[in-house]
């Protein structure tokens, strides 16, 4: 009897222990939570929130504090969204959208808004409507960069309440109906061919400017040569003048002899056969400038 008790003691102590240590076990693993470096958790007790557990481990209370909610952080991308949009000069449009955001107050998003994507979605096609609608067409194509800031801007504006950050916004592309196309197509040709235009007639311009520069440098060049001429011909008389002036009527019969000498010089010197026929003043005429020729020689 005395060994079947001390068995049973023994039996019921060690159940004791294992009941013990299955119940820290149990403590343990429901009050040490390990949170993933992508999220947080949510903690609530009896159904209130309590606190937000970061990446690591933390500690909660047992059959108190419950895990209710786990949020991812990492950033996420919205489905590409198409939205219509009429430009403030009646243009329709189709506006393709993309939105990049993360969620930074895990404790806003899961008590005040339900579905989280679907809400970005319907802020982001009102807010692009909105600003299209302040811009013409011409506007949107050229300024898109400028649209997409403003976007952004409103966007998380209008998401602050969510607990959420918008990293980035997109407009993907800006589609137009064919008749639209065609009229814009048609603007492009005519474009096309005013500027052909205009710069042919620069170059005709261009043309006759510079033919016109050509003309004048022409007329500059025979001027500058007749005046070269004229100064030649007033110097070739001032020298002529000297002579007389210095050495009498003699040296002016001198000139007058040597050139009758060169003009019938000139004259024999034409090709062929020919004869030469002078009256007798010129012949005398000529004895004399022969003589004076020889007198000076």
């Amino acid at each position: 009897m005395d060994i079947e008790q001390f068995l049973i003691d023994t039996l019921q102590n060690n159940l004791i222990w294992l009941l013990l240590a299955l119940l820290i076990f149990i403590l343990i693993f429901k009050g040490v939570k390990i949170v993933p470096q992508s999220e947080q958790h949510v903690v609530e007790r009896f159904g209130r929130l309590r606190s937000v557990l970061g990446p690591g481990i933390n500690m909660i209370v047992p059959f108190i504090d419950k895990i209710a909610h786990k949020v991812s952080i990492l950033e996420r991308q919205l489905p590409t969204a198409s939205q219509d949009a009429i430009t403030r000069d009646n243009v329709l449009t189709q506006v393709d959208t993309s939105v990049f955001y993360r969620i930074t107050e895990p404790e806003k998003t899961v008590y005040r808004i339900r579905d989280v994507d679907s809400a970005i979605s319907t802020t982001v096609a009102g807010i692009v409507r909105a600003e299209i609608g302040k811009m013409d067409l011409d506007e949107v194509q050229a300024n898109r960069s400028q649209l997409i800031n403003t976007i952004k801007a409103n966007v998380e504006d209008a998401v602050d309440n969510w607990g959420i950050e918008v990293t980035r916004a997109e407009i993907l592309d800006v589609n137009l109906d064919q008749a639209t196309r065609n009229a814009m197509m048609q603007q492009l040709n005519a474009e096309r061919a005013r500027r052909a235009q205009v710069t042919e007639a620069e170059g005709a311009k261009r043309a006759v400017e510079l033919s016109a520069d050509a003309e004048l440098y022409a007329s500059e060049q025979t001027a500058k040569a007749r005046r070269i001429l004229a100064d030649a011909e007033a110097y070739a008389t001032q020298t002529v003048a000297k002579a007389i002036n210095e050495n009498g009527l003699e040296a002016a019969q001198y000139q007058i002899a040597l050139k009758q000498v060169e003009a019938l010089n000139a004259l024999g010197a034409g090709q062929g056969n020919q004869t030469i026929v002078l009256p007798a003043e010129a012949l005398t005429a000529f004895n004399d400038a022969f003589k004076l020729l020889k007198g000076r020689g």
